[in-house]
């Protein structure tokens, strides 16, 4: 503050002597001050506290703006261009100029009362002159110039600072119009692009942006007056025939701004662009930038794309268009839109610009960016769609020419005709015509592939789609082309197919089963469409290939609404007909019937197909396949594949037998459930080396909840034979209660990437379990890896005990004797005291010992056990004696009593 005071004290007495001084001693005394004024401004860092600093400011650039006309008067441009050099450098022997023009710098930095001052000082023009000759002149390099000097570009950045600050405010702007320098610099851009400086380009660029946007009504009028827009566009016709692409960019994007800028103010000079071709100049220069490098010119070709984008909204009048809705439309569509957002496009010659250089270039960079350009144009207002395609119809016209473009753009076109669904909530009748048109041609397959993700994208969010493209015949197309692959797919099965390696070909096979399948998703009009196509036997032939299944899959379950038989014969075939090695094809189709049986009238259907001998054919083939050490072809699934296989066997078992007493009774009457045991006890964990006599003293006794605890829960380790056994015990026992199809044992996971398929995993209680993880043959990577869940801390002994199927308590009692292997006779022991203990525990409540009476089946567990009954000193015989004082109360039938 001190400092301050001290300067401002010497100011004062400057002020009280300046009039009494000649000028030379009055500039000599100011020149003398200046230095430390710099001084205090360092010291303060720049936090002035000045009475005067407005005075200040108009003393020095007063002085700075005689200085700059004295080294100007009289002399050639070239010459003047030198002297103006050197009179801004910092030179030792001559540093006047170089104190005042830092003075003025630090000065335009304070507040906008001393700028006001700086520009009614006759600066603003002085230094537009001084950028003129700098931009316009080039210095001539001798063999001693060397790089530009660090001096060099603070001075360069100093007066280029002042510049912006002045031109900034509209006073500014309006002191350059006293001179013709303003306009002699916007033309020189526009025709000594190619011979001007060339460090001066970008700060002349940067300087003439600022006084674009601070334009005024009188700089308007002294630029028309002068034809500055004209002769601007004349000069840059003749550059774009020669300068590069990108340099025609910079340059035109200088008088683009003056244009586009000074729109909100006066038509003028877009008038004037417009009179004098200004449109076909840009069509001419953006076209000339195809095949230009990535970034090379872009944020000028940016600039120019998005000020041409913002002159579409530039017109005195709204548009009026009739356009006419084509019915059906979605039912939240509303046309009742208003222009009142100031958005709207009123320029249609601005817009031809953008739709020219779709059609004319197949350049990846400019058809995008012009997409986007429409993207914003439609956000702007919902209404610029509709006056756009009622007009010039881009969107139509882009369809018939979208395959010629790089794929990246087909992607970005289809998002955008996407959105017009997605956005604007509209369903464009004629633009999908012509898609379809164009996948009915597949002139190029990805152009097909993307236009059917679009359709498809469409479908999947409403209804209405699904009549639309009935009607349009869309369907039908559809149809007969996936005829055409089924019948070349069935004559090469198992040869080799080189039109489907590319991988397009094979997407655009799924993509049109998807399609399809979206298409007859609850809609049995285009169901019986399907059907009366006579398409069933082709479609099914897809399910060979797994990127095929899931869309065929879906395709058929909508089928077996209007024919469960139908459905029910080709699943059940299919997986009948399977090898040995389509486990993942197993495993979809009985997903697949899952889905089906929800429906209780899938369940008759289900029976006739003899669906219950299909399953258990399942069963009786994979006999072995659990044994451990796995083989044969049983190794390339893993054991935890397997047993999932088993589990949804089962599963579609009980889901066909759920509330239904035919199928029930049938099952029953089929001795489906003796059958059942047998398979199951066949596949490799079970015993299967005849009737077992055990009788060991028991060290411990576990229930059968603490077994599944044990095996999957905790760090004792358990055999694999025994952990599979318990688990498909398990399941029966959700069988025998009837909620087997309701469980989820196996969720889909996508590991992480790098984590192994090994690794402990958490359950979804927080426990850890058993994890399972496997590759199927000749994938790098799991195609889909699975996961065991299970609830093993939930305590059996209190869960809802009521038995629905008593065959699969009876399946369970005929495992028991099969629960053993050599060299763990205690635990084979011990595992099977804990499943009799708990089929005790299913008959406690009476209604599940009146199911078990009225079975006639408690002959055949009787059977099963016979060993076990008949030697008292047999560790089973007293569990099993008392499973049947639980069922005394009961009417026992003859042959039990026998």
């Amino acid at each position: 503050t001190l400092l301050w005071k001290t300067l401002g004290k010497q100011f004062v007495e400057y002020e009280q002597m300046a009039p009494f001084l000649i000028p030379e001693d009055q500039q000599r005394r100011l020149l003398d001050f200046l230095p430390l004024f710099l001084e205090a401004w360092e010291q303060t860092a720049g936090v002035v506290v000045f009475p005067n600093i407005q005075l200040l400011a108009s003393e020095v650039s007063k002085l700075l703006t005689k200085e700059i006309k004295r080294n100007l008067n009289g002399k050639p441009a070239e010459e003047a261009r030198l002297a103006l050099e050197q009179l801004l450098q910092q030179k030792v022997e001559a540093e006047d100029g170089h104190l005042l023009l830092k003075s003025v710098y630090l000065l335009s930095q304070t507040d906008l009362r001393t700028m006001w001052n700086i520009i009614g000082s006759g600066l603003p023009a002085a230094l537009m002159q001084c950028l003129y000759l700098f931009f316009t002149f080039p210095l001539k390099k001798t063999s001693s110039d060397g790089e530009k000097s660090e001096d060099d570009t603070q001075t360069q950045e100093m007066l280029v600072e002042i510049m912006l600050n002045m031109y900034r405010e509209e006073q500014g702007v309006e002191e350059l119009l006293a001179s013709d320098k303003l306009q002699s610099l916007i033309i020189a851009t526009a025709s000594l692009w190619d011979q001007c400086s060339h460090s001066w380009k970008v700060p002349t660029g940067r300087v003439l942006r600022t006084i674009s946007k601070a334009q005024t009504k009188n700089s308007i009028v002294y630029l028309q007056a002068v034809d500055c827009i004209k002769i601007a566009v004349q000069n840059l016709f003749k550059l774009a025939d020669t300068l590069p692409a990108s340099d025609v960019c910079e340059a035109a994007s200088i008088v683009l701004c003056f244009v586009k800028d000074s729109y909100p103010v006066s038509s003028a000079l877009l008038t004037e662009f417009e009179s004098n071709d200004g449109y076909q100049l840009l069509l001419k220069i953006l076209l000339r930038c195809e095949g230009l490098q990535q970034n090379e010119g872009d944020p000028y070709l940016h600039e120019i794309l998005d000020m041409l984008t913002c002159l579409t909204t530039c017109g005195k009048t709204e548009l009026k268009v009739s356009g006419n809705i084509v019915h059906p439309q979605l039912p939240h569509f509303d046309f009742e839109w208003t222009q009142s957002s100031g958005m709207t496009v009123k320029n249609l010659q601005a817009f031809q610009v953008l739709q020219s250089i779709f059609q004319k270039s197949n350049d990846q960079h400019l058809c995008g960016r012009v997409l986007a350009a429409i993207g914003a144009i439609w956000a702007w207002d919902k209404a610029n769609f509709f006056l756009l395609e009622w007009t010039l119809q881009p969107i139509s016209q882009f369809t018939d020419i979208i395959h010629f473009k790089p794929h990246p753009v087909q992607v970005q076109f289809f998002r955008l005709v996407e959105s017009i669904v997605l956005d604007l909530s509209y369903v464009p009748h004629e633009i999908l015509k012509k898609v379809q048109y164009l996948i009915k041609e597949n002139i190029v397959p990805f152009c097909t592939l993307t236009a059917l993700q679009c359709l498809l994208s469409m479908t999947q969010k409403d209804l209405l789609f699904s009549d639309i493209f009935r009607d349009s015949g869309f369907l039908g197309l559809l149809l007969a082309l996936l005829r055409k692959q089924a019948k070349i797919l069935r004559k090469s099965a198992g040869t080799h197919l080189p039109g489907l390696e590319d991988g397009t070909e094979k997407e655009l096979n799924a993509a049109m089963l998807k399609m399809v399948s979206a298409l007859t998703v609850r809609s049995v009009r285009n169901t019986v469409v399907l059907k009366d196509y006579g398409m069933v036997p082709y479609i099914k032939i897809f399910l060979d290939d797994e990127c095929y299944r899931s869309a065929t899959l879906s395709i058929l379950e909508q089928l077996s609404v209007i024919n469960y038989e139908e459905y029910m014969s080709i699943i059940i075939g299919a997986l009948c007909s399977s090898t040995q090695g389509e486990l993942p094809l197993k495993l979809d189709l009985l997903k697949s019937l899952l889905r089906v049986l929800e429906s209780p009238k899938s369940h008759s259907a289900f029976r006739t197909c003899s669906g219950f001998n299909g399953l258990l054919s399942l069963l009786s083939d994979m006999e072995g396949a659990l044994q451990d050490p796995p083989s044969g072809l049983w190794t390339a699934f893993g054991q935890n594949c397997i047993l999932e296989l088993v589990f949804y066997t089962l599963q579609g078992i009980t889901a066909a037998l759920h509330l239904d007493p035919v199928n029930s009774s049938f099952f029953q009457r089929s001795g489906l459930f003796e059958k059942m045991a047998e398979d199951l006890g066949s596949l490799g964990c079970f015993w299967t080396q005849g009737e077992l006599q055990i009788a060991l003293s028991l060290e411990k006794k576990r229930t059968f909840a603490e077994f599944l605890d044990a095996a999957f829960c905790s760090s004792e380790p358990f055999p694999m034979w025994l952990k599979n056994c318990i688990w498909i015990l398990n399941f029966l026992d959700h069988m025998a209660k009837g909620t087997l199809h309701q469980e989820s044992y196996f969720k889909e996971r996508k590991p992480e990437m790098g984590e192994a398929s090994t690794d402990d995993q958490k359950g979804p209680q927080g426990q850890e379990d058993h994890p399972v993880a496997f590759k199927r043959p000749g994938n790098k990577l799991p195609a889909s890896a699975y996961r065991l869940w299970g609830n093993p801390e939930e305590k059996l002994e209190m869960r809802d005990c009521t038995i629905v199927h008593p065959g699969a308590v009876c399946v369970m009692v005929r495992l028991l004797p099969k629960l053993y292997k050599d060299g763990h006779a205690q635990l084979s022991q011990e595992i099977q005291c804990a499943v009799v203990d708990h089929i005790q525990s299913l008959v406690k409540s009476e209604k599940s010992r009146q199911v078990m009476c009225e079975s006639g089946l408690l002959s055949t567990i009787i059977t099963s056990c016979q060993a076990a009954f008949c030697n008292e000193s047999h560790p089973l015989h007293l569990p099993l004696t008392r499973v049947f004082e639980k069922l005394a109360s009961q009417a026992i039938e003859p042959d039990v009593l026998r």
